[in-house]
C-alpha cells in the first residue's frame, strides 16, 4: 500500500520548465495531441486543487483491510484459531459476510498511489522524487517496526516475532526481495509499491509528458502480461504482474485528470479493468478463499467509476477538512493494525461482544495513526529532508 498519506494535494500544479506545450494543462487527443478545447479550460481549472475525496477513500480502503484482517480472513474462520478462538462466521456471520471483501482495498491502494504519484512527480526532478518517497514512507514504517516489534515480544501466544536480525533488516524496506520475512505481514505491498517507484523513476527522469505517461502504461502493461508466461523470474520481478495493472489505472485516471478524457485513456482504462478483475479471481482461488469473483469485481468497478467521476472533477465541491486528518493517519494506521490489532483481540476476545470489540481496535488504531503522524512521522520526515537536502549540495560541489 503506498499507502501514501496527504499527497492529493498538488504538487501538481508546477509548471514545466522549457515545455511551453506542458505550461498548462490541456486536452489531450487519442495520439498525443494537444488540443486547444473547453476540456483544457475545465483540466487546467481542476489541476492544484485538492482532492479531498480521495483521502476519504483511501481511509475507507484502509478499514476494508483492517476489518477484513480482524473479521473476514480464512485464518479468524477456522476453528480452534488463535485469535478469536472459533470461526468468526460463527460469531458474528453478517460482519463476516462483509468483511471476507475487504482485501479489496489493498487494490484500491495500489490505484490511489498510481493516480498520487503521477500527480505529485509532475514537474519535479528524479532527485525531488526520491526525496519524497523516502520521507513519506520511512518514518512511519520505522516505527511500526519498533511498535508491532513490541507488542509481539511482550504479547505472545498469535505470531511469533522475528530474530532480531531479520527484524533490523526490516529498516531497509528491501527484505522481501531478499527472502527475509516481513515483521508485519502488510508490508508485503511495499514491496510492490517501491518496484512501481523504480520503473517510474526513469519517466521522471526523462521530464513527465502525456505523451511518455501512456508509452510507459502501455509497456509495462505488455511486459505484465508477458512476464507469467516467459517464466523469467528478472521480467516478472520487474514487472510484477499481480500489480502493475492497478497501478497504470491509477496512471490513466490522474492523465484523465490533468488533461481530459479521450478513447485512448478509456482503452488502457478499461484494459485495466480486464486484467484486474482476473487477477481478483487469481487471488481468490490462491490466497484469501472467503469471497466470491462477482462480489470483487463489483466491488472493484464501482470503485474505478468512482475514481473517474473523482478525476473528471464530480467530487471538487468536497472540501471537508477532516479528510485531511482521514489521509494522515491512513498509512500509519495500515502499518500498524495487523499483528499488534489481532494479538489485542486475542487477549479481550472473552471481555465484551466481538463486534464492539473489533469496532473499539479500529478506533484505538486510528487514533494511534494520527498520533504517529503528528508526533513522529511529520517532525521526522521534516529532519530528513533538511539531511538529504544537505547530502545532495555536498554532492553537487564533489
Amino acid at each position: 500500500m503506498s499507502t501514501q498519506g496527504t499527497e492529493s494535494g498538488t504538487e501538481a500544479s508546477q509548471q514545466f520548465p522549457g515545455d511551453s506545450r506542458h505550461a498548462h494543462p490541456s486536452a489531450v487527443t487519442s495520439t498525443g495531441t494537444v488540443t486547444d478545447t473547453g476540456a483544457r479550460a475545465r483540466a487546467r481549472s481542476r489541476v492544484g486543487r485538492r482532492l479531498y475525496a480521495i483521502d476519504g477513500i483511501r481511509l475507507l480502503a484502509a478499514l476494508m483491510v483492517a476489518v477484513h484482517h480482524y473479521a473476514g480472513t480464512r485464518r479468524v474462520d477456522q476453528p480452534g484459531n488463535l485469535i478469536w478462538g472459533r470461526p468468526a462466521s460463527d460469531i458474528m456471520p453478517t460482519v463476516f459476510r462483509f468483511a471476507a471483501y475487504g482485501w479489496i482495498g489493498v487494490e484500491i491502494f495500489f490505484v490511489i498511489s498510481g493516480f498520487v504519484i503521477c500527480m505529485s512527480c509532475w514537474g519535479r526532478s528524479p532527485k525531488q522524487f526520491f526525496v519524497s518517497r523516502v520521507i513519506r514512507l520511512y518514518p512511519a514504517y520505522w516505527f511500526a517496526i519498533v511498535f508491532t516489534t513490541s507488542v509481539l515480544v511482550a504479547f505472545p501466544g498469535v505470531w511469533d516475532h522475528l530474530p532480531t536480525r531479520d527484524v533490523l533488516f526490516n529498516f531497509t524496506m528491501l527484505q522481501s526481495g531478499s527472502g527475509v520475512m516481513n515483521v508485519d505481514g502488510v508490508y508485503w505491498t511495499l514491496w510492490a509499491e517501491l518496484r512501481f517507484y523504480l520503473l517510474f523513476l526513469a519517466v521522471v527522469r526523462t521530464g513527465l509528458t502525456y505523451r511518455k505517461v501512456v508509452v510507459f502504461c502501455c509497456v509495462w502493461g505488455a511486459a505484465a502480461m508477458i512476464a507469467p508466461i516467459a517464466k523469467l523470474p528478472l521480467l516478472e520481478l520487474v514487472a510484477n504482474p499481480e500489480g502493475a495493472w492497478y497501478f497504470i489505472a491509477g496512471l490513466v485516471l490522474y492523465l484523465m485528470h490533468r488533461f481530459g478524457q479521450n478513447l485512448l485513456l478509456w482503452g488502457i482504462l478499461a484494459m485495466a479493468w480486464l486484467m484486474g478483475q482476473r487477477e481478483l479471481g487469481i487471488r481468490i482461488d490462491e490466497v484469501e478463499h472467503v469471497s466470491s469473483w462477482r462480489g470483487a469485481v463489483l466491488i472493484f468497478t464501482v470503485f474505478l467509476l468512482t475514481m473517474v467521476a473523482i478525476a473528471l472533477g464530480a467530487t471538487d465541491r468536497i472540501r471537508w477538512k477532516w479528510l485531511v486528518t482521514a489521509g494522515a493517519m491512513t498509512y500509519p494506521l495500515y502499518l500498524m493494525h495487523y499483528a499488534a490489532g489481532t494479538t489485542v483481540i486475542h487477549y479481550l476476545r472473552n471481555t465484551m461482544d466481538p463486534r464492539l470489540l473489533v469496532a473499539t481496535v479500529i478506533a484505538g488504531f486510528m487514533v494511534l495513526g494520527w498520533l504517529v503522524y503528528r508526533i513522529v512521522e511529520r517532525p521526522l520526515s521534516g529532519a530528513l529532508k533538511r539531511g538529504l537536502a544537505t547530502s545532495f549540495a555536498q554532492l553537487r560541489k564533489a
